[in-house]
């Protein structure tokens, strides 16, 4: 009789695309946090505005006299 080897000779293969994909994911990740991705860029906003003059209030009416 044939005897069955069993050494899960598949499994390994399996595990070191998984371990490839979880450092590349890791290195993704670091680039992208530490801003690896993107430039450099230099930002001065400079925001100068003046309100506008409100107009004066209306005179309110004078108040009614009370009998008496």
């Amino acid at each position: 009789m044939a005897e069955e080897s069993k050494s899960g000779g598949g499994n390994s293969g399996l595990a070191f695309i998984v371990g490839a994909l979880v450092v590349v994911v890791a290195v993704l990740a670091f680039m992208m946090f530490s801003g690896g991705f993107t430039q450099k860029k230099s930002v001065d906003v400079d925001i100068t505005a003046t309100a506008p003059k409100l107009p004066d209030a209306p005179k309110l009416p004078e108040a009614p006299k009370s009998p008496g």
